[in-house]
């Protein structure tokens, strides 16, 4: 029973995801006075709706996202409010609405989570565990902070494990400061090994933070802001594994295995109060996802569209000519029929993994 609302709960904030992004395209045609003929949230059957001025609000039966159908988006209506009429910047402004509201909705979140924290972990060596062999003025020293592992920067503490992890084995990079000055180190021979701390054993580089940082108002501000943009820089990278084949679509997941995880992860928390935090937790991840892969220029993917924009903008200043929007219409409708294969595959992929 207790998994079961959390997968209704996922769904539904699934659902507020789509919705909030429909939403940032609604609020800003408003503002820029393009036509809306109607917003919806959820999808599926009208259960309620109500028409103010030229737009119709509505609510439908599944609580799975929601639309924002405004005039002319996809052919010339003769409507001069239409936004296939607008200019390039307010057709731009439009698109990018939805996913930066994806990204305020993720960061409110992360804020939200993060209001009672009172102090932080900093990327800060207090200790070394016993065996750990790159120790002295050519390593790591006690007091070393942390700033970049392999080229990548420090933003949190919780990224020096991240980083560290990533390692290919071939030596790590390291920048610290120390005694105010940075220090580079290459190819340090790190690798993980078991060490006792603490009285327990543990499993790691042998690096032990235990320095941490009081907050204020203003400090889980900036904490909240810096999770917030290391959620889409972890998006990126997950990107760049799959373009180099680091992982494959077999370990992709889709609606379903999203669902399914983060409803595992909140069933199997000590208490309802902290799988709830878990699902949030999660959720503030995913709606930054959303922000980052739908500005991606993928055909049919509001970044696509933006693409398109652009390039027809560019062809339009050299030949003073247009992209048929036929042709555009084409690529869009292609891309889509690909993206729906392609989500169909992986959500069969995420049914055979629960039951399986």
């Amino acid at each position: 029973m207790e998994r079961f609302l959390y997968i209704l709960l996922v769904i539904l904030l699934f659902g507020m995801l789509i919705a909030v992004h429909e939403f940032g395209h609604f609020f800003t045609a408003k503002l820029l006075k393009v036509k809306v003929n109607e917003y919806s949230i959820g999808m599926g059957p009208l259960l309620w709706s109500r028409t103010r001025g030229e737009t119709q609000y509505s609510l439908r039966a599944l609580p799975i996202g929601g639309y924002c159908a405004m005039e002319g988006e996809d052919e010339d209506t003769g409507d001069p409010r239409a936004f296939c009429c607008q200019p390039v910047w307010k057709k731009i402004i439009i698109l990018c609405a939805g996913s930066l509201m994806n990204f305020l909705m993720g960061l409110v979140i992360v804020l939200l989570l993060y209001s009672g924290m009172t102090a932080v972990r900093e990327p800060v060596i207090t200790q070394f565990a016993p065996g750990f062999s790159c120790q002295g003025e050519d390593g790591l020293m006690e007091g070393d902070r942390i700033l970049s592992v392999d080229g990548h920067g420090i933003w949190v503490y919780s990224d020096v494990l991240t980083f560290l992890n990533r390692n290919d084995g071939e030596g790590l990079d390291l920048v610290v400061e120390r005694d105010g000055q940075r220090v580079v180190l290459n190819d340090l021979p790190m690798e993980r090994f078991e060490y006792e701390y603490e009285g327990q054993t543990n499993e790691g580089f042998g690096l032990i933070f235990g320095q941490v940082r009081e907050l204020g108002v203003f400090g889980r501000l900036r904490e909240g802001f810096l999770i917030t943009a290391d959620f889409v820089r972890t998006v990126w990278m997950s990107l760049g594994d799959l373009v180099t084949g680091r992982i494959g679509l077999n370990e992709m997941s889709g609606v379903i295995g999203v669902v399914d995880v983060v409803s595992d992860v909140g069933a199997q928390s000590a208490t309802w109060t902290d799988g709830l935090l878990n699902v949030f937790c999660f959720m503030a991840l995913i709606a930054v996802n959303l922000a980052v892969m739908n500005l991606l220029p993928i055909p049919a993917l509001d970044g696509g569209r933006i693409f398109f924009l652009l390039l027809n903008a560019l062809v339009y200043l050299i030949t003073r000519r247009r992209i048929p929007e036929r042709y555009e219409g084409y690529v869009h409708a292609g891309a889509f029929v690909l993206l729906m294969g392609l989500m169909i595959f992986i959500a069969f992929q995420d049914v055979w993994k629960i039951f399986v």
